[in-house]
């Protein structure tokens, strides 16, 4: 295997790489699993409206790829995840999360059922060391697929219409459905935007002629490539949490207790008790009705981004901070991730405290917050089989 290394990063490039370089005016990079990734190419403003607007293209290749397969694989599957992935039927797609012995999040991802017993799981943190070490004793194969599988992200309401003019045949592609083209493309209606999109996996090798036949079934669809930046805005938007930013891996953390079990950041769901044991089972059954804090979603008082304020109860006892906070372009408000202290959650007196730089000044104002139980923006083509919207 040959990997590029850019000499003035010091970051590996990806399949995309000419491709991303010939369209970046920015030139704005940022490290992604050791690769070069795109903040953003053009204007963080053109980017998002794209997406929302258009369609956008992301390349998503970075994320660590995992093939598990063999006999045993559904069981070792289901001994580490806190999910029944019986449930999960082939040619399907579900989220997943893994917890460590004390019932803290390690990480969260998506697990694609190719067939009976061969699963692929994407996630954002390296972890073959530790699916190695959760299949010892099953008859399992696990490989590391990462640098071999290449990766778009194409999202928006013209995303559907771009395939199509592709040659491929979503029209039955339901969310979560997996699409294998005869070419050895697979396209999953899944994506990271709360809105229309799909995710389109192809061998390395195939990546060039991937793109080019995206880039040009979108030349009128207003197609534009996107870095991460805008990406983050719309995740937000959906009510995403990513890793590293509105929660910690466990195994990253460096200070004790800083830990996460996914009641606490609103997974709850995701946990099957009926299911047997798994990992962190007996610690998750005892820490269930237990959360020090929750993470939610928060609608802010004012116009003003709220990234990393804290929260305050009646403008005087802190009791969380906010994880995650932008200005919402279609919601027109002011949105936020934040964590707060249980006993607190339920409260009509929670506070930002966000400071704001004017005229070489920085200016304090605690705004307002209600709690929003629903993603801030879900719109509804990112549902509908066969999408409308063309």
């Amino acid at each position: 295997m040959s990997i590029v290394t850019d000499p003035k990063t010091g970051l590996i490039d990806g399949p995309f790489q000419k491709q991303l370089e010939a369209l970046s005016r920015a030139r704005s990079w940022y490290n992604w699993a050791g690769y070069a990734a795109p903040s953003t190419l053009d204007c963080v403003e053109f980017e998002y409206f794209a997406l929302r607007n258009q369609a956008s293209l992301f390349d998503i290749s970075p994320l660590h790829k995992y093939r598990i397969k063999g006999e045993e694989a559904n069981l070792m599957l289901n001994r580490l995840l806190t999910r029944d992935v019986r449930k999960i039927k082939v040619g399907r797609v579900a989220y997943a999360i893994w917890c460590n012995q004390e019932g803290m999040l390690i990480d969260d991802g998506t697990l694609f059922r190719l067939n009976d017993d061969n699963w692929r799981l994407c996630c954002q943190e390296p972890m073959l060391d530790w699916l190695l070490e959760a299949a010892w004793g099953y008859a399992v194969e696990i490989t590391d697929e990462s640098a071999e599988v290449a990766a778009l992200s194409l999202q928006g309401p013209t995303s559907f219409s771009i395939l199509s003019n592709a040659g491929f045949e979503l029209d039955n592609t339901k969310p979560f459905d997996i699409y294998s083209d005869p070419t050895g493309v697979l396209i999953s209606r899944t994506g990271f935007t709360g809105d229309l999109g799909y995710e389109i996996w192809c061998p390395k090798e195939k990546a060039t002629q991937l793109w080019d036949l995206i880039w040009n079934s979108g030349s009128n669809w207003g197609l534009r490539a996107i870095g991460y930046d805008a990406v983050n805005i719309a995740r937000v938007e959906a009510g995403f949490m990513t890793a590293g930013v509105d929660f910690m891996p466990v195994q990253s953390t460096e200070y004790l207790h800083r830990g996460q079990t996914p009641f606490e950041l609103s997974l709850g769901k995701m946990v099957d008790f009926s299911k047997g044991h798994f990992n962190g089972r007996r610690a998750l059954l005892n820490l269930k009705d237990k959360p020090r804090t929750r993470l939610l979603r928060l609608d802010v008082g004012g116009f003003k981004p709220s990234d990393s304020a804290l929260v305050y109860h009646k403008k005087k006892t802190e009791v969380g901070h906010i994880s995650s906070g932008i200005w919402s372009p279609t919601v027109k408000k002011s949105i936020a991730l934040a964590h707060v202290k249980s006993q607190y959650c339920t409260s009509s007196a929670l506070f930002a405290e966000i400071y704001m730089l004017k005229e070489g000044q920085w200016r304090r104002r605690m705004e307002k917050l209600s709690e929003i139980k629903s993603p801030f923006y879900a719109p509804p083509r990112a549902k509908q089989t066969p999408p409308l919207e063309r």
